[in-house]
């Protein structure tokens, strides 16, 4: 594995999603749009075998248990989207209770543990968790790359402006993939 490669890790921030609020719609269209990336980085992830860290807002479930966050947000409008992309057996799956995917999380020591400077930053919504995600992991001295083409926001202009202020301000490399 290439040395850039062997210091990476994979976040998908909120993914597992029930798109139940006011915008909730737009946004799970735009999740639709950019479903095949995430799955094909996903594929990248697995293929390359890096640590993949799903990190999701609790919905109230603090018992850190996957198959009941899923099966909370899982609806008629987000079904088909929630069984492509929920998390493997081999997958991370830590719970957040703000934003930033490093608020009040392990996930700084899990990646310190896995020995992962390099983040691969997608997901939802882009103009608000994660940037804030890419903020915190900025300031701890990551790097990173969020590819465009994986990371949706309820308003396309929100989320072209939070990829402006990733890629000027948090130094990421913003290509698709």
């Amino acid at each position: 594995m290439d040395k850039q490669l062997s210091n990476t890790a994979v976040l998908f921030i909120d993914l597992i999603n029930d798109f139940q609020f006011e915008g909730g719609e737009k946004l799970l269209s735009h999740t639709e749009e950019i479903l095949p990336n995430i799955l094909k980085l996903r594929q990248f992830a697995e293929i390359q075998q890096l640590p993949i860290i799903y990190i999701n807002d609790h919905y109230r479930l603090w018992q850190y248990d996957q198959a009941k966050i899923i099966d909370y947000c899982t609806n008629d409008a987000n079904e088909h989207i929630m069984e492509k992309i929920k998390p493997n057996p081999n997958d991370f799956f830590l719970i957040k209770p703000q934003h930033s995917a490093f608020y009040q999380t392990p996930l700084q020591s899990l990646l310190q543990d896995l020995n992962r400077t390099h983040l691969i930053i997608s997901g939802i919504a882009g103009d608000i968790c994660v940037l804030f995600t890419a903020k915190d992991a900025y300031m701890y001295q990551y790097s990173m790359h969020v590819p465009k083409n994986c990371m949706a926001s309820e308003v396309k202009e929100g989320n072209d402006y939070a990829l402006y202020l990733l890629h000027s301000v948090m130094k990421a490399n913003i290509d698709p993939i």
